[in-house]
């Protein structure tokens, strides 16, 4: 059975070598590569993007990290200390979300 797909009609019926990409048609040859390589150089795209933002979370984190300690520092002389010991246990959740963001980053 012949279908039209985009600009060329193909065989449904999928023989021996063909394909199927699980969008409802099989690939035999040549004529749909142009499409897959499209697909997989966006993909690749969003990869290295997802790869730049890992890093850039982890170190935009570890700056935030340094001024929470300072400002843990000043609430003590303040007299806060309780407000400092929240401060101090928002930087170790960070830093388990750093170690999270770094093990993402190892599994690209």
């Amino acid at each position: 059975m012949d279908n039209e797909h985009e600009h060329h009609t193909h065989d449904h019926d999928c023989h021996g070598d063909d394909v199927t990409y699980g969008h409802g048609h099989c690939h035999g040859g040549e004529h749909h590569a142009h499409i897959h390589d499209t697909l997989n150089g966006a993909e690749d795209k969003e990869e290295r993007t997802l790869k730049i933002l890992l890093g850039h979370w982890i170190e935009h984190n570890k700056s935030h990290e340094e001024g929470f300690l300072e400002w843990v520092s000043k609430a003590k002389n303040m007299g806060k200390v309780e407000t400092s010991q929240f401060i101090e246990k928002a930087v170790e959740f960070m830093k388990q979300a750093d170690d999270m963001l770094k093990k993402a980053e190892e599994h690209m």
